[in-house]
């Protein structure tokens, strides 16, 4: 008899830009594999179509039983070229990348970790909404958050290398959310970037409304993006 727990699901890509609301942009294809000794792993397939170059990302990503992460796998195609893959792997005080692509050609790091950080931001959405279970929820008012990256790009387009990130993470309330895959009782985060510490280029990550099952699986549900993205993101299908 299995042992581990096993999540399913897609999420829908949408845009809001004027003349395109609600046009698909993209999808998002994951597993959660969950241990029984409380570790878990997440597979995601995440196709991006609009704006040009097409993305298509392939991660697997392993945390321990305190979501903390231990290592991921990332591989790109952009554009329907092959952009890179990489290998990430955690310790207490170091984070290491091996990885290779075309622009960069093969590629070893090893970053200090030094001091406390709160997880891995893969790029994902399903991922994104995960990482809010690190945050206090008896307070509203928004906190650093501290993350390396596979990308300092906001669509996680560029080859695989080890890139860190503070944003601003609140926590806004419940709510009762219907989406095509049901009817969810919600946490609801805001993430923030006042110092254009996310993307590459220092240009500010605008404004990141997301709503999270808010059950110990932290599930994304809906969320989106405003300023110059106007993106929407729709959980389709789930199977639990």
């Amino acid at each position: 008899m299995q042992q581990h727990r096993t999540i399913t699901g897609k999420i829908l890509y949408t845009s809001r830009k004027p003349g395109r609301e609600g046009e698909e942009r993209g999808r998002e294809y994951f597993t959660w594999t969950h241990h029984a000794d409380g570790k878990k792993t997440l597979r995601a397939r995440c196709e991006i179509d609009e704006p040009a170059p097409t993305v298509h990302r392939d991660i697997t990503y392993s945390m321990d039983e305190n979501d903390m992460p231990m290592d991921c796998f990332v591989r790109l195609v952009i554009g329907d070229k092959f952009m890179g893959s990489g290998w990430f792997r955690f310790t207490p005080d170091m984070v290491e990348c091996e990885s290779y692509g075309p622009s960069i050609g093969r590629l070893s790091q090893r970053m200090p970790i030094e001091g406390e950080f709160d997880g891995f931001g893969t790029h994902p959405i399903v991922a994104d909404a995960y990482i809010t279970r690190k945050i206090d929820r008896a307070t509203t008012e928004p906190r650093n958050f501290r993350c390396f990256l596979p990308s300092p790009d906001h669509r996680g387009a560029t080859p695989p290398v080890i890139a860190e990130s503070v944003m601003r993470l609140g926590y806004l309330g419940q709510e009762t959310i219907t989406v095509p895959a049901g009817t969810f009782d919600c946490h609801k985060f805001e993430f923030t970037d006042p110092h254009g510490a996310m993307v590459s280029g220092g240009q500010p990550h605008p404004p990141y409304e997301l709503w999270v099952t808010a059950d110990e699986d932290g599930i994304f549900v809906q969320g989106g993006v405003g300023g110059y993205m106007q993106t929407w993101y729709e959980l389709v299908e789930l199977s639990r």
